[in-house]
């Protein structure tokens, strides 16, 4: 329908007068989505049994506290004093189950009486929930990627951090945790909490047991896949890979092993790839090792100059026009799919970014250490919980690749915050009814009656 010059343009310009009424007026109308959600999922009961073994006295639990964060969160607030803008909002108060938002003080003061079994409790719950997401999909195979990413703080003493290895902010205190995530769904599956200044091989063998323990006490038809780059290359970890019976390619570093040059430079025919990379496989071993693996050598035709320092010449192989890269594998499929896999890990960056940049998780809220790790189990919680909502009410979008992309298309946390969560609307009770009034906007309504009525049908 085509409409007329003056029924589009406003001619009146006037400022209107600005009141502020307690109204039952929120600003977070599609919280709604996240209420079901919380219930279909049972999360506040997963969160009390966490905290089970505490005796808090006072009104607010260590339970409630951490679902205010992880509202906190997905909502788009970082600072702990930012709870000031939206303490009256009644939808924000209606899903953590509040009559009233706690003070900044004491979301403070719970933080920092938080215990490491509390911790432990929580890393259970974000297993939990990614497992029966995964036993409700009937995956038969599952990829885990391994890889650690740094947290610095702001100058700050905060307990359990050190001086390590930061391109980013050298010099700074930082925490150096260890993550392993589900490449299928793209959630945190779980993470190892460590100072900054360690390898990012420590405590690697026994957090990679555990996470592939859990999985095949849950899951025992799956078959379970590692990737991980070259920290974490060493006889130890790969043998144990092996012997547990978990398919994986490890990134080998040239730096360590002077043969890997020898071998890449005699090397004089190299077999076809793909467009512009060329592979040979040899069945090596280092020296100190019991058992020889498929060790992939591979050459890739690019542009780039080397700018690499001039020390490492003595270790990593150069040809002008061509980069090296050197893959561990007990897999027995074809090098050309081999190849495609790992270098699917790739896509744990994204992951990392959206939770540092969507999620808030790189923010150190206090400075005892469980808390900490409670303010960034709280971060992962929102973010896997933003990627359950969607799994739960849409078909994937592809099947398995090759490089294990997720089988989902999601929309970032943010995009579902600026979409659906941070709308007006008003709480009223006509003939004592409940009910959440909001604008008229067709698209909005379309995707929150999606998600609540495939929501309410699974709960």
């Amino acid at each position: 329908m085509k409409s007329s010059r003056t029924e589009i343009i406003r001619r009146v310009h006037k400022v209107p007068e600005v009141r502020f009424e307690d109204q039952s007026l929120t600003s977070f109308s599609g919280l709604v989505i996240y209420q079901v959600l919380f219930r279909v999922l049972r999360l506040k009961g997963r969160l009390r049994k966490c905290f089970s073994h505490r005796q808090d006295t006072g009104a607010y639990r260590h339970e409630a506290i951490s679902l205010l964060l992880v509202v906190h969160l997905i909502i788009g607030y970082r600072w702990l004093r930012d709870i000031a803008y939206y303490r009256n909002d009644p939808m924000v108060m209606r899903v953590l189950g509040l009559r009233q938002l706690p003070d900044v003080s004491t979301v403070s003061r719970i933080l920092r009486s938080t215990d490491a079994r509390s911790i432990w409790n929580l890393r259970g719950v974000c297993r939990d929930l990614i497992i029966d997401r995964v036993r409700q999909m009937l995956l038969r195979r599952i990829t885990l990627d391994f890889d650690g990413s740094v947290l610095w703080t702001q100058g700050r003493r905060i307990e359990g951090t050190a001086v390590g290895f930061n391109k980013q902010r050298k010099g700074m205190r930082s925490y150096y945790p260890l993550f392993c995530t589900i490449a299928q769904t793209g959630q945190v599956f779980d993470v190892y909490h460590r100072p900054g200044n360690v390898h990012d091989s420590n405590g690697a063998k026994a957090f990679i047991r555990d996470c592939v323990e859990a999985i095949r006490e849950q899951l025992p038809w799956v078959q379970i896949e590692a990737r991980m780059d070259s920290a974490f290359f060493s006889d130890e970890i790969v043998t144990f890979l092996d012997n547990l019976g978990v398919e994986f390619t490890v990134s080998v570093p040239f730096e360590r092993f002077a043969q890997l040059k020898q071998l890449i430079e005699a090397r004089t025919r190299w077999r076809y790839l793909q467009p512009d990379g060329w592979y040979f496989e040899n069945g090596w071993k280092p020296k100190s090792w019991d058992r020889k693996y498929r060790f992939l050598f591979l050459r890739q035709r690019c542009k780039q100059i080397n700018k690499e320092p001039i020390q490492l010449d003595l270790f990593i192989p150069h040809e002008y026009g061509y980069a090296f890269k050197v893959i561990v594998t007990n897999k027995r499929t074809k090098a050309k799919k081999v190849l495609v896999y790992h270098n699917g890990r790739g896509a744990q960056e994204s992951v990392f970014g959206e939770l540092k940049s969507q999620s808030q998780m790189d923010y150190l809220a206090v400075r005892r250490l469980c808390g900490n790790q409670l303010y960034m189990l709280c971060a992962i919680l929102a973010h896997n919980l933003n990627r359950d909502m969607q799994m739960a009410t849409r078909a994937p979008h592809r099947g398995t690749t090759e490089g294990r992309a997720p089988l989902w298309e999601f929309a970032e946390l943010e995009t579902t915050r600026r979409n659906l969560l941070q709308r007006a609307g008003r709480l009223t009770e006509p003939q004592g009814k409940l009910t959440l009034t909001m604008g008229a906007n067709r698209k909005v309504q379309e995707e929150l009656t999606h998600y609540l009525d495939t929501l309410k049908r699974a709960a």
